[in-house]
């Protein structure tokens, strides 16, 4: 079943302009590292689509059959409804301009291909902003207590607190460094360090995981929205409500150091000031280890640093309780986990780059692992690189998975 999702996926990115700009039949492997693999055979893995022509795009739609993976577009296609009703700033001209011009980017290839993948981010940027626009009988009440009362009871003692009592100008830096800077670059820079040197189709995974998993992360805001740190050391425990301002924290040490208003100003205008669990900054700093630990695993220590470093900044400058970054960990790893086992494609041994691919692994994680010692000796070797005789039917796909698995219950192996 799962096989079978995957190659629709890879086969769905494809005809919507990803960088897998092509599909071809699926091959069943030896398993390797006890999982199964489907490889996808000779896709045009490296090109980059360049054509302007919106009918390509059109055509692509109507020749598309509806999957269970099109559900997405119809709930971002409510979310951006939503935020565009909700919205007061700017202006309804502008709201309108801004629609068209993303339909437009959708329909044509050299664009769309960025767009697709874009969607989720830019559903949760939407989400975000429109926040502020929210009315107030429409929220839920805020929640103050349960935050430091769930921190106590768990860990026996605010770690936050512990954390910023005695703040200096050397540890503001430090904790400036990840938080205020970093966090924000890091997007960006994984994404290009993915698109590098991972398996080609990992990008557009990576954006749209990104993208979800900060979509789920505001509505969860929305949803159950708690106080940060910085608010019970300014007003207690003291009810809140949605027009008090949000506060920089011990970034404001920060601004002083550096003779600038910036992150006053930002944090006291934030849109979910009351926006505290589940922490994005957590959940950001896990997936981007997660998905950069997936393409150098031998670097894993050094992202599980980073990780740990922006989880001490987030306490020290007092933005969120401990339980807020196990939150943000745990969205950001059920995310990874679903990509993973459904839609990423593996990395290959002596592969330095993308450009280095001729095919691509998608690993079938619905099998059990088993025994290297009983694997099945499959008749059928890898065919040589577009000679499978095959059509791009994912039946056939699906067909040859299933005779491989047959093989395998012959052979003792399932």
């Amino acid at each position: 079943m799962l096989s079978r999702l995957k190659y629709k996926f890879l086969n769905q990115a494809s005809q919507f302009g990803s960088d897998l700009s092509g599909s071809a039949p699926g091959l069943p492997r030896t398993r390797q590292n006890n999982s199964s693999i489907n490889t996808i055979d000779r896709p045009p893995i490296h090109r980059i689509e360049t054509s302007f022509n919106i009918f390509l795009t059109i055509a692509r739609i109507k020749a598309h059959k509806l999957q269970a993976t099109d559900l997405q577009y119809v709930f971002l296609f409510f979310v951006g409804v939503f935020c565009f009703f909700v919205v007061e700033e700017p202006s309804l001209v502008f709201k309108i301009l801004i629609s068209i011009a993303l339909l437009t980017a959708l329909l044509i290839p050299v664009t769309s291909q960025f767009f697709f993948p874009f969607l989720p981010i830019a559903a949760y940027l939407f989400l975000f902003y429109s926040s502020r626009f929210i009315p107030t009988e429409w929220r839920p009440s805020i929640w103050v207590t349960v935050l430091p009362t769930l921190e106590t009871a768990l860990y026996g003692g605010n770690l936050s607190s512990m954390l910023a009592s005695n703040p200096t100008p050397a540890l503001d830096i430090l904790a400036w460094l990840p938080y205020g800077i970093m966090h924000y670059a890091a997007p960006f820079i994984v994404s290009i360090i993915i698109f590098i040197f991972a398996s080609p189709g990992s990008l557009p995974v990576f954006a749209r995981s990104f993208g979800y998993m900060s979509l789920f992360g505001v509505i969860m805001q929305n949803m159950f929205p708690t106080c940060a740190p910085w608010y019970e050391i300014v007003n207690g425990l003291i009810p809140a409500a949605y027009d008090m301002p949000g506060s920089p924290g011990g970034l404001a040490r920060v601004d002083q150091l550096l003779g600038t208003h910036l992150y006053t100003s930002a944090f006291s205008a934030s849109p979910l000031a009351f926006g505290a669990f589940p922490s994005l900054h957590s959940a950001d700093a896990f997936l981007e280890a997660l998905f950069l630990s997936h393409v150098f695993p031998r670097l894993t220590p050094v992202f599980v640093v980073y990780v740990l470093w922006i989880w001490w900044s987030t306490m020290y400058l007092t933005h969120h309780y401990f339980i807020d970054l196990m939150g943000g960990a745990v969205l950001a790893s059920t995310v990874f986990l679903v990509a993973r086992w459904n839609f990423l494609p593996s990395s290959q041994k002596g592969k330095r780059s993308r450009w280095q691919y001729e095919y691509i692994e998608l690993a079938d994680y619905d099998l059990p692992p088993q025994p290297r010692s009983r694997r099945p000796p499959l008749n059928r070797k890898l065919t040589p690189l577009g000679a499978s005789g095959l059509d791009n039917n994912d039946d056939d796909v699906a067909d040859s998975l299933v005779e491989s698995k047959n093989l395998g219950k012959e052979n003792g192996y399932y």
